[in-house]
């Protein structure tokens, strides 16, 4: 059945500095791009999928009860492990209510994406803050592929969407890179004869393209002219089950590796990260801030590389942040703005209309309350700037960080942190 979160109260939260540093060795979630993928196209293979380090979050749990709504077989294991019995490509059934996707983008984008070429109907929601996101940069290339589409006035959710009973392969060139709108395109090609093209004018996360080539699928990347990549699929392979593991997610990690840098004498080690060279834009902005990052143990888990990253506190200092990096850190920037706040010099983040960060190099002022919007990676982000600040930050509903990393107040505060509830 659909996934139905139930209402909650706001959870303010306040963050101060540490009276010691930072110390300790952690795991953060599993990564939640891989988590979406692992589960859907478990769905669409033959077999059983076995997926370990799964991101138990409400966003991926809201996956899995759509797959699950759709015909497939998603169940926990313990300790984040789960399997999935698939289907195969083709083989989903309609689902007999609402597709509820509470806050997640990706997983509304992506599933889209698979729904656009399976000859059924269903209706896709999500919660208040996915509600106002528009869908129209997916809903115009699966509609060439013969879906059909009912939305809210700017493409926004709810919607309804009718899929192509006979799909039509498509070359479509991503006005912007997204990855989630390739992958969209990609797993709508998979129900699909022949071949779908995919041509993205920078590169953007490829997590879709080496989960599919794990679980069977044909699919070619080459670049082209301007530092894109042209990516081809090959429509209707049988996908075959495959183990996932899944690594630590970059963007979760990206919180407590930054609070590492900033709060003085601390050294935080964080195992298991997925490092793969589409994700670690914000290492890269890290280390031209001057940064002491080091990756170790690296090694390869499941078609992706993985390491170690440790982070001890040192002075920062600003840098400009290049337009062609945001593609690999897109969800990073509110993080970074936070150790741009604490280092010395001006930042320049280009690519967001040149948004500038000035940095003192010294403590910031804090002493406020943030409004969060229900956005989980602000609210994190300015408890990491609590734990720097002259005074103590205060934000007004810690709820949506159960989104993406259920476990980030006790983790943080095993490593020395002062985020607290308030009295």
């Amino acid at each position: 059945m659909a996934h139905n979160p139930s209402p909650r109260s706001a959870t303010p939260l306040i963050a101060a500095r540490p009276p010691t540093p930072l110390t300790g060795k952690i795991r953060v979630p599993g990564d939640k791009s891989i988590s979406h993928r692992a589960l859907m196209l478990g769905a669409l293979a033959v077999g059983r999928t076995e997926i370990s380090g799964l991101l138990e979050g409400e966003d991926v749990l809201a996956t899995a009860a759509a797959v699950n709504a759709l015909g497939a077989h998603a169940r926990r294991a313990g300790d984040g492990r789960w399997t999935v019995d698939g289907v195969g490509i083709g083989g989903l059934t309609e689902p007999q209510d609402l597709l509820d996707l509470g806050n997640s983008g990706t997983a509304a984008r992506l599933l889209l994406g698979i729904l656009a070429t399976h000859p059924l109907t269903a209706f896709v929601t999500g919660d208040a803050s996915l509600r106002r996101r528009p869908m129209g940069r997916v809903v115009e290339p699966l509609t060439r592929f013969g879906a059909r589409f009912v939305t809210r006035e700017g493409a926004r959710l709810p919607l309804a969407i009718s899929g192509a009973s006979d799909p039509i392969p498509i070359s479509y060139h991503l006005p912007v890179p997204s990855a989630q709108v390739k992958s969209a395109v990609l797993l709508a090609g998979l129900d699909t004869p022949g071949t779908t093209t995919v041509i993205e004018p920078q590169p953007s996360r490829d997590h879709t393209e080496r989960m599919l080539r794990h679980f069977g699928a044909t699919v070619g990347a080459e670049p082209i002219e301007g530092g894109g990549k042209r990516i081809t699929l090959e429509g209707h392979p049988e996908l075959a089950a495959a183990p996932i593991s899944v690594p630590g997610d970059p963007s979760s990690a990206a919180f407590p590796l930054i609070a590492a840098l900033i709060v003085p004498g601390s050294e935080v080690t964080i195992e298991g990260v997925g490092v793969n060279p589409l994700r670690t834009g914000l290492l890269e902005c890290l280390r031209d801030m001057g940064a002491d990052i080091a990756l170790l143990n690296e090694r390869d888990e499941g078609g992706e590389p993985v390491a170690d990253l440790r982070a001890r506190a040192g002075p920062l200092t600003g840098a400009d942040i290049p337009a062609e990096r945001a593609p690999r850190m897109i969800d990073e920037y509110p993080i970074l703005a936070v150790a741009a706040a604490c280092a010395g010099g001006r930042t320049v983040m280009r690519g967001l209309a040149e948004l500038r960060v000035g940095g003192a190099g010294n403590y910031p002022a804090g002493g406020a309350l943030i409004e969060t919007s229900l956005d989980h990676r602000m609210a994190m982000a300015f408890l990491v700037l609590g734990l720097a600040a002259n005074d103590a930050v205060r934000i007004d509903d810690a709820a949506p960080i159960a989104t993406s990393f259920p476990d980030f107040l006790p983790l943080m505060n095993g490593l020395g942190c002062a985020i607290r509830g308030e009295a």
